[in-house]
């Protein structure tokens, strides 16, 4: 049971006091529609007008408080205004708050913090870019890259997020994210995603049919592909579902990068700093790409993304090889290198990857009593939940996972969906998040599943969805008591009624 003098979050989330979007909420999503673009996504999927936010939780203008499993997208793994990077950005905020390219104290203490944080031989072995969001992270890698090799070309794999604003939208995968881009350019080879669940190269049987087709694409002189310069690849697949590659692929990944003179770029926009358990996913393959790229936690909120590259990629750059004003902002490099110091000490990634290792187990128990759940993954606080018309077809059922983070949002838990068809819900919330947070928000999630099934009679799986664990394997979260969040009426058999049959 958490201490009282530990809590982050409000304790006593989730509080539904006036069903979202409540009154004062539903003022302000009304003037922000009439002021801002249509563009604006998020106010659609959580219809609410956040006041404060605090730990792993947030409360809107009605009152009302919220468990927050989104994180910002993954932008807040040590949650919000966590004491220590509040403390970190008022005393930079009383030196400079912008500084170029100038060398302050803050700048060299956070590139001395990132360089000893980077994986394998990248440590001790770096040089890094200071850039402003996740997608020009990405965009500056991969110029980096050609003019390193001499030579244009990108591997990128379906289901890819990484960007969507100038030249990088060519590098993600998604039609619809293209289709309002005028920016088009650049040689992309698109090539499947190893994703165990939905198979197309045999990624259920390792990551040898990826590779035999990418020695393909390179070795064979009409495959139809140029010189290519760079893999770039998303460790565990991100937008595109939450998608755990077979063990083997990045590994594989980097002996043909080897053997082909590639130069392998890793993107832990969303997956870096603890997200699964270790301070970088390719850590868990004990995989060193040659060129990193980082955003989101770095900064806890504040634009700040970096890139990493092998101290000798390139003998020499030219000054202005890329530019922008607001790259290396004094406050978020100090919000950075605290940010590290966090990560860095104490047990936290280790907590992560044995909370989130009964996370898993946990999603996994309730999905064997409802059959819309086709499968669960993940690594650390990085799991993914999909939803599907029935297990035997696998076909993906968007509707029911955007029906899911409505009931949720109901019971006061933001969850988001994501993948092609959004069929997957992603957990990903503060890594700092209580365990009584975790429990109550479990406990929302299976009354929501219930919530939503068409009739008590629902036909239910023949058999479990995974083997159930060893007598002892799941530690199941403590209980405590739930504050009851006053909820629409929503159809289907409540939790208590299940329970009762």
């Amino acid at each position: 049971m958490t201490a009282a003098e530990e809590w982050l979050s409000f304790s006593d989330a989730p509080r539904i006091l006036h069903p979202p979007p409540g009154p004062r909420s539903a003022a302000l999503l009304a003037e922000q529609g009439r002021l801002e673009t249509d563009a604006v996504g998020y106010p659609h999927y959580f219809p609410i007008a956040p006041k404060v936010a605090q730990g792993s939780t947030i409360e809107d203008l009605d009152g009302n408080r919220f468990i927050d499993w989104v994180s910002g997208i993954s932008v807040l793994n040590l949650g919000h205004r966590h004491p220590r990077l509040v403390a970190a950005m008022e005393a930079q905020a009383k030196q400079i708050w912008h500084a170029l390219e100038l060398p302050t104290e803050t700048r060299l203490r956070f590139l001395r913090a990132l360089e000893d944080a980077l994986p394998g031989n990248l440590r001790g072995h770096a040089r890094i870019f200071l850039t402003v969001t996740g997608g020009d992270a990405v965009e500056t890698a991969v110029a980096l890259a050609d003019h390193a090799q001499g030579r244009q070309g990108t591997i990128a794999f379906s289901g890819a997020y990484h960007g969507v604003h100038g030249g990088v939208v060519n590098l993600t995968a998604g039609a619809r994210y293209r289709a309002t881009s005028s920016f088009r350019g650049g040689n992309v080879v698109r090539v499947p995603y190893p994703d165990p669940y939905r198979p197309v190269l045999g990624a259920d049987e390792g990551a040898a049919g990826t590779i035999r087709y990418l020695e393909h694409l390179v070795g064979d002189p009409h495959s139809g592909v140029d010189r290519i310069s760079s893999v770039l690849v998303e460790p565990i697949l991100g937008e595109g579902g939450y998608v755990v590659p077979p063990e083997d692929f990045l590994p594989s990944l980097r002996e043909f990068c080897d053997r082909h003179g590639l130069l392998l770029i890793a993107d832990e926009v969303q997956t870096g700093l603890g997200r699964t358990g270790e301070m970088w996913a390719v850590e868990h393959s004990r995989t060193t790409p040659d060129i990193l790229c980082i955003a989101k936690t770095i900064g806890g909120g504040l634009p700040l993304s970096v890139v990493a590259y092998r101290d000798d990629l390139v003998k020499e750059l030219p000054r202005g090889f890329h530019l922008g004003t607001y790259r290396g902002n004094p406050l978020a490099l100090a919000v950075g290198a605290e940010t590290l110091k966090i990560l860095k000490e104490g047990d936290l990634l280790e907590r992560t990857r044995r909370r989130g290792g009964n996370l898993i187990e946990r999603f996994r128990t309730m999905a064997d009593g409802h059959p819309s759940i086709g499968s669960v993954r993940g690594k650390g606080f990085m799991i993914g939940v999909e939803f599907v018309h029935d297990r035997v077809g696998r076909k993906a059922w968007g509707d029911r996972a955007k029906a899911m983070r409505s009931a949720l949002l109901a019971r006061g838990v933001l969850m988001h969906t994501c993948g092609s068809w959004e069929q997957v819900l992603r957990f990903m919330s503060p890594l700092v998040i209580e365990d009584e947070l975790l429990e109550r928000g479990l406990q929302a999630f299976d009354e929501a599943l219930d919530s939503l099934e068409i009739a008590p009679e629902s036909p239910r799986p023949k058999g479990p969805l995974h083997p159930p664990p060893a007598p002892g394997e799941l530690r199941r979260l403590p209980e405590h008591a739930v504050p009851v969040p006053g909820v629409p009426p929503v159809p289907g058999p409540t939790l208590e009624r299940r329970k009762a049959d």
